[in-house]
Order: structure tokens, then C-alpha cells, then sequence
């Protein structure tokens, strides 16, 4: 179920997880342990999913987006995502589910409430100020990780009191087969330039993975890297390795309870 995770008792009251495809209940080339694709996958299974997940990481709730690559950010707290909400990790595909809020990242003072990011290819990044008790979830694809997105998640986790934070970056598809269009790769590395990558072959390809670690460093956050491409590890979904057919992982950060 886990490509790593560390229990909020080893890790200063944060709680940290980057899934993989396994243990769950989807059928297909979505799963089993497909966390995203509500349009195309079962929804009942979807939510199985969910439940597990829950139950495992021994959280009360999950808050996720609808994504859109974009670099803003969302504060989850009991006005934008109430205890008796339904489907909070469905949103509107639930039935009687309110929509979720479309952004890129989030963050969090609720303690019990896992802020989880999907992603197939993207880089998942997570942060934490534990003293504060702050904590973030991002999706730095290509455009958000060029539009911002990292760099708008510290300043609101800033904005609630974080001043020490920690960043965790999940699977994501590696330099060597994110392979792009030269004028793509090049607009790419002028905002960010440690993105910069060739393929095995030689060809135009981007280091998301490099970037986001490059930018969280200018922002003070230090990082470290965890699970490896997804599209050559077959035990994480990736878009580029399954196209339609490719489920989402999951990244979820979460504060325990204070004592």
C-alpha cells in the first residue's frame, strides 16, 4: 500500500505517505489501490480506497482537490471542508457531495485531517512545520511547478505560523523518461533551470523532481526524496507508462492530535 510513511509518533507529530497500486479494491489496469479517476473508475471501489486508507494511516478524514495545474493554494479548515461534509475525498462525485475546491495545494492547522494530493507522473511534495503544526500538499507538474505552486504553499503555510518547514518528494517520473518537446523543455528550464534533462537517448527531457528540490532550497525548506520514477516502477501508476488506463497515487501529510 506504501511506497514509504512515517507514523506521526516517529516524525514529531506529522504523519507522511506516498502510496503505491497495491491493496485496494479497483479493478483493471486502475489498481488495485487507484486513489483518483472518480469518471472512469467504479466509484464504490474509488471510495473503498479511501476507507482503507483511512483506517490504515488512522486518520478521521482526507481532503483532496480537483487539480488543474495551476499554483493556487487552498487552507482547509471547518469553513472550507466541514466535519459533516460528504464525500470529502470524493467531492461532487459522491452522492451529495459538495465540489471540491480546484487548486493545486493545500494546507492545514487541523489535526486528524489527511491533506492528500493524486498524481500519475507529477511530483507529489509535502511539507510540515511540526513546532508550528502547520503542514502542506502540493502538485508540481510541469505548469504549476514553473507557474509557482511551491513557492505559494510556503507563504501560506507562512501565513499560519510556519517557520521551520521540512519538505517530502514523492514518486514522480525521473529526468531520464520525462521526455518533452524541445521549445516545451526550453520554457520549462527558463523558469526553473535546474529542470534541465536529456533522456538515455539523448533527447529534450525535464527533472521535475530537480526543480522542486532547486526551488524549496531558495525558499529556506529542505527536502528529501522518497520512491522512485513511476514510469519505470510498475507498482506506481503512471500516465506516461498506462495513458488512459493509469490510476492515482496518493500523497497525504496529517497532523496528530496535540497531546
Amino acid at each position: 500500500m506504501f511506497v514509504a510513511a512515517f507514523e506521526p509518533s516517529a516524525n514529531h507529530g506529522v504523519g507522511i505517505a506516498f502510496t503505491d497500486r497495491l491493496g485496494g479494491m479497483s479493478q483493471g489496469s486502475y489498481g488495485p489501490l487507484n486513489l483518483g479517476r472518480t469518471d472512469h473508475d467504479d466509484l464504490s471501489a474509488v471510495a473503498a480506497n479511501f476507507a482503507l486508507l483511512r483506517a490504515e494511516l488512522g486518520v478521521s478524514r482526507i481532503a483532496t482537490l480537483h487539480q488543474v495545474h495551476s499554483a493556487d493554494v487552498v487552507v482547509i479548515d471547518d469553513r472550507t471542508f466541514p466535519a459533516d461534509r460528504p464525500g470529502g475525498e470524493l467531492g461532487g462525485s459522491a452522492p451529495g457531495g459538495l465540489s471540491l475546491p480546484v487548486a493545486d495545494a493545500m494546507v492545514t492547522t487541523l489535526a486528524g485531517v489527511a491533506l492528500c494530493i493524486r498524481a500519475a507522473d507529477c511530483v507529489p511534495v509535502l511539507l510540515a512545520d511540526p513546532q508550528a503544526r502547520v503542514v502542506g500538499a502540493a502538485h508540481a507538474g510541469r505548469v504549476g511547478l514553473a507557474s509557482g505552486v511551491l513557492a505559494a504553499t510556503v507563504s501560506a503555510m507562512r501565513d499560519l505560523g510556519a517557520l521551520e518547514i521540512t519538505a517530502w518528494i514523492g514518486p514522480h517520473v525521473c529526468g531520464r523518461c520525462y521526455e518533452v518537446p524541445a521549445d516545451m523543455a526550453e520554457a520549462v528550464v527558463a523558469a526553473v533551470p535546474e529542470t534541465a534533462s536529456r533522456t538515455r537517448q539523448g533527447t529534450p527531457a525535464l527533472d521535475l523532481g530537480a526543480g522542486c528540490e532547486a526551488q524549496l532550497q531558495r525558499l529556506g525548506v529542505p527536502a528529501t526524496h522518497h520512491g522512485g520514477c513511476t514510469l519505470e516502477d510498475e507498482l506506481l501508476h503512471s500516465h506516461r507508462r498506462d495513458g488512459a488506463g493509469a490510476g492515482r497515487l496518493g500523497a497525504l501529510v496529517w497532523l496528530a492530535p496535540a497531546d
